[in-house]
This record gives structure tokens, C-alpha cells and sequence, in this order.
């Protein structure tokens, strides 16, 4: 990080005490009187994200608030969030943190503030409004590899991947961000005292077959079909397996795969998700060149020219694009594939130690957890990050 950004998240941590109270649509932000509310620029279920000026420095940040109390699963993506956010807050293709408003007392914690770096648009608006060139798709898929092979060295499964919450500015430079629903990989760490899995994770769209045909057991390779939806889309301009249902998705899948063959079948450990599977019409494998390159999506946006992919691209999206998770290439070798060699550095992509299990004990211990219980814990990981500052 340079001086001057080493400052700028020095002024802005130093900005952060509730003083004031911003109303934006409606929307009250009780934040410090140093920044300045200019617009809401995205709602979710339960989280709502300004664009705002911390006036101390003129820099524009994202503000989200967050009023996660009244049920458990919002805390617990809160808690999450803040935990991983702060832990890769210095990781260029991670979406920076630069604080969270302190609390207070206990007895007034009603909202959260996460004051983080703004990035004026993400890769959905990208894709829907560009043309983008081969060097375009290398560079957005280099940084995407380069952030994911740093968080699954963690032992980090982002688990919702997809365009939408890929940030983007005007220099191409990409931040992944909302890890809201990041999990700790228990099948990477070798143990199962991880909580279950959950099928429902990540927009139905870039979710893995075994996501949907498994639910319980997955690995970091869920994000690598996921970078490979999204490669696809890059490519065509339009999402791959836009499924309406999770059996229509996997409709799609198959169509465009081929049905997977026996030996791919024995990752299946659900008889009834393979009885499914045998009883859908045999598809064979399509040509992942013709299809991209003929892709009606992509003759329109470049108009008639220029619509061959780089054979290059092909092979990679062939290689993350596997059904059988096991045989997906991982973010570190996927980095080495000759498509990204323009890119490629070993010396600037770099890993991190696993997350010790005991740091996300609330993932294991959720079933005793209320959300008094996980409001202490939220309300300590802020305190306590601002102690480690001090």
C-alpha cells in the first residue's frame, strides 16, 4: 500500500465515532459528521450501501449499513464478513475495509457501518454495456485467480461468486467483495467439525452440480466453477446456465457438459440425484469454441467482427469447467495456464496460512447461538479490532 493510501485509512479510522445523523432516500445513516452521504447505490436484504465523501480528505467511500439483530443467519453473515474483510483488508483484488464504526455501548448496538474503498461499478454492468477484447478477459480472470488463490490458502470458500459482486474502476483493476456468505473448507482442513453446508448458496446461476446435487460436502472448487460461468460470460456477454430451478439448471449444465459419464457419476453420493441424472436424455459434450465464438450475444456486441475466442481462453474454461470437482484446476494452477501468461507473476500472487478453525467457532457452535449471543460477538470483533489499532 502506498503512503498516501497508509493515510488516507489513518484519517478515515480516525473519522468513524458517531456524531451525526445523514438521511439519504429515506435512509438514516447515523455516522460521523466527517463523511458526507451522497446516494444510496445498492439494497440488499440486509444491507444497504451509500456512496459517501470523507470530507477530511475528499475520498469517495462506500458506507454499508447493516441491521443484521433480527434473526441469526444475518449475524452470522455479519460476523463473517467482518472477520474475513479484516483479515485480507491488504490483498489489491479483496475489497478494502477501511473501518467499522465503533459502537457506543452494547445497550445502543442497533446498526453496523462498514466504511470501505468505493469502486464506481462491478462486472455485471461491464459485461452488459462493453466490448470487451481478449486482453480485457485475461486481465478481469488474472485479478479473479490472483485474489481466490490467496482466500482458498485460507481455507476460505467465497461461496457467491458471480459478476455482481466483482467491483470494478475505470483502470480495470477488480476487487471481490460481500463475504457474507464465506465458509471455512472442511474438506480442505480434513475435519468435520465445520456445521454442514448449506445448498442454498451463491446466485443459482454460477453454482457448482455438486452445490445442488451433494448440498452437505463441497470444497474451494465451487468457486472455480464459478470463475468459469463467469469466464463464459465474458466471453458471450451473456450468463451460461441461467437455470429457473435448480433442476432446470442442472438441465443446462448437462446440455452444454455433456452427461457426465460413470466415472464422473461415482462423486455423486445421492442415489436419488443420480437416478435424476439417468433419467434425463443422453447429451453429448458441445464445441466450447464454436459455441463461444458463435454466440449470438457476442455477434452482436462486436458487431460482426472480431468474434473468434482465443483458442487460449477455450482451454482454460475447458479445464475449470469440469464437473467433477476433484479435476478442476485450482486458483494456483489455473494462474499458471498459458492464457494468463501476460499476467502471470509468482512473486505477486500471494498465499496466506490457513484460518485456525477456533477463529470461526460460531460457524460450528451456531445451533447454541441466539442473537443476543452472536450481538456480543459482533460487538467484541469491532471493539476489539479497534483496541489492535490503537
Amino acid at each position: 500500500m502506498s503512503t498516501t493510501s497508509v493515510k488516507t485509512k489513518e484519517a478515515i479510522q480516525k473519522s468513524v465515532k458517531p456524531q451525526s445523523q445523514t438521511q439519504s432516500r429515506k435512509v438514516v445513516f447515523n455516522i460521523s459528521h466527517n463523511f458526507k452521504v451522497l446516494k444510496i447505490i445498492g439494497e440488499g436484504a440486509y444491507g444497504i450501501v451509500a456512496l459517501a465523501v470523507h470530507l477530511p480528505t475528499n475520498t469517495k467511500v462506500a458506507i454499508k449499513k447493516i441491521e443484521p439483530f433480527e434473526r441469526p443467519l444475518f449475524c452470522l453473515r455479519t460476523l463473517r464478513e467482518i472477520k474475513l474483510l479484516q483479515k485480507f483488508n491488504s490483498h489489491e483484488n479483496l475489497i478494502k475495509l477501511y473501518d467499522v464504526q465503533r459502537p457506543t455501548n452494547f445497550n445502543s448496538f442497533n446498526e453496523i457501518y462498514l466504511i470501505q474503498e468505493y469502486m464506481p461499478g462491478d462486472l455485471h454492468q461491464i459485461i452488459q454495456t462493453h466490448v470487451l477484447s481478449d486482453q480485457h478477459v485475461q486481465f478481469f480472470i488474472y485479478q479473479i485467480l490472483k485474489a481466490l488463490k490467496l482466500i482458498h490458502s485460507a481455507n476460505v470458500i467465497h461461496r457467491d461468486l458471480k459478476p455482481s459482486n466483482i467491483l470494478v474502476n475505470e483502470n480495470c483493476d477488480l476487487k471481490i467483495c460481500d463475504f457474507g456468505l464465506a465458509r471455512l473448507d472442511s474438506v480442505g482442513m480434513r475435519t468435520n467439525k465445520i456445521s454442514s453446508l448449506t445448498e442454498y448458496v451463491a446466485t443459482r446461476w454460477y453454482r457448482a452440480p455438486e452445490i445442488i446435487l451433494n448440498a452437505s460436502h463441497y470444497s474451494t472448487a465451487i468457486d472455480m466453477w464459478s470463475v468459469g460461468c463467469i469466464l463464459f460470460e465474458l466471453l458471450t456477454y451473456k450468463a451460461v446456465f441461467p437455470g429457473s430451478d435448480y433442476m432446470n439448471q442442472l438441465t443446462l449444465i448437462f446440455e452444454l457438459l455433456g452427461t457426465p459419464s460413470e466415472e464422473d457419476m461415482e462423486v455423486i453420493r445421492s442415489k436419488r440425484a443420480k437416478l435424476f441424472i439417468k433419467s434425463l436424455p443422453v447429451r453429448s459434450r458441445i464445441n466450447f469454441h464454436t459455441f463461444c465464438s458463435n454466440h449470438p450475444c457476442r455477434r452482436i456486441r462486436h458487431q460482426n467482427r472480431d468474434l473468434e475466442v482465443n483458442p487460449s481462453a477455450i482451454d482454460l474454461l475447458e479445464k475449470i469447467l469440469v464437473f467433477d470437482p476433484s479435476k478442476r484446476l485450482t486458483a494456483k494452477e489455473a494462474l499458471k495456464h498459458p492464457y494468463l501468461s501476460s499476467y502471470h507473476d509468482p512473486l505477486d500472487e500471494p498465499s496466506t496460512s490457513p484460518i485456525p478453525m477456533e477463529e470461526f467457532a460460531f460457524d460450528v457452535e451456531k445451533k447454541d447461538l441466539d442473537v443476543g449471543d452472536l450481538k456480543r460477538l459482533i460487538y467484541n470483533q469491532i471493539v476489539s479490532n479497534k483496541n489492535s489499532n490503537s
